[in-house]
């Protein structure tokens, strides 16, 4: 966007009074392009189409499919399916898909990938028991203070460096302002790596999660203290300052991010409108692993 406004003023002839003004016609035409493109070129749904998205399955597959119910409250985890061992005897009831499990022969019944993906309306006492539940608003809490964080510094952060180093000017001080922004390309990736890192050497210990972010947290707050107490009028300083806040702050957006699959799993979105009703979740038909090989 400097460069954008600085070539208006050069090149175009443009006072700065309407410059700034004109350079947002470049951000529309990219967001509006963009946004044009996942309307017309995308899927609705990871399933396809949105008014097909309570089928479950490829229609290439609906010639081997089994019918499972999905029955349960939203915040209601699925039980788990029974394994069999391979000495014992298997024993069957009626209706039971047969077949060897282990070497994705015959008919399985497949549940716990589909159950999340389903779309049913929430009662309104689900939806309030998730969403102010402890562990939601903890999430929240966290996204409030790194990413809101972030998108507060960045509100006035050329500002401040405009006020601090006037010799800059007002492009410069946005070109610097602007890679607080850009180490997120590197950072945030970084915080959920690094966060899913430290789970799995904690073998699953999901306080290992939380512990993560609670110290990018921490870091971050530290150092936007000490760059207020220190207010330095260095280049070299100031910008050195905001990038080490920058890493954990942005870092622990990543680590947000990192922490949703475990917070409620099984009711991950209040669908807005034509929602499946809880009959219809009962004819929800799945593929075995045979048909999806085939």
């Amino acid at each position: 966007m400097p460069a954008v406004y600085d070539s208006l003023k050069k090149h175009q002839g443009l006072s700065s009074h309407a410059a700034w003004r004109v350079s947002f016609i470049v951000p529309f035409i990219l967001i509006t392009a963009t946004a044009t493109g996942l309307l017309l070129l995308t899927e609705d749904t990871p399933t396809g189409k949105w008014s097909e998205r309570a089928n479950a399955v490829h229609p290439a597959h609906t010639a081997q499919q089994s019918v499972v119910s999905t029955t349960g409250g939203l915040d209601e985890k699925p039980a788990a399916a029974a394994s069999i061992s391979s000495g014992e005897e298997k024993k069957h009831t009626p209706g039971t898909p047969t077949g060897d499990v282990e070497s994705a022969t015959g008919e399985v019944q497949v549940i716990d990938g589909y159950q999340h993906e389903v779309i049913q309306k929430p009662t309104l006492k689900e939806s309030m028991k998730v969403a102010f539940s402890l562990q939601t608003l903890f999430l929240c809490f966290c996204y409030f203070n790194s990413f809101g964080g972030e998108l507060a510094i960045n509100s006035i952060l050329g500002s401040y460096y405009l006020k601090n180093f006037p010799y800059l000017g007002q492009t410069q001080s946005g070109r610097w302002a602007a890679m607080f922004g850009l180490l997120n390309v590197v950072t945030r990736p970084l915080g959920g790596f690094i966060s899913d890192k430290i789970y799995g050497a904690t073998n699953g210990n999901l306080w290992a999660k939380k512990l993560w972010i609670c110290f990018v947290g921490v870091v971050a707050g530290i150092m936007c203290i000490v760059i207020g107490k220190v207010n330095s009028h260095d280049h070299d300083t100031m910008i050195g300052l905001v990038a080490l806040m920058a890493i954990f702050l942005e870092a622990g957006n990543g680590a947000n991010f990192s922490l949703v699959p475990h917070v409620h799993p099984h009711a991950n979105g209040k669908p807005l409108s034509q929602p499946v009703s809880r009959s219809m979740l009962t004819r929800i038909k799945v593929f075995s692993p045979v048909s999806s090989a085939q």
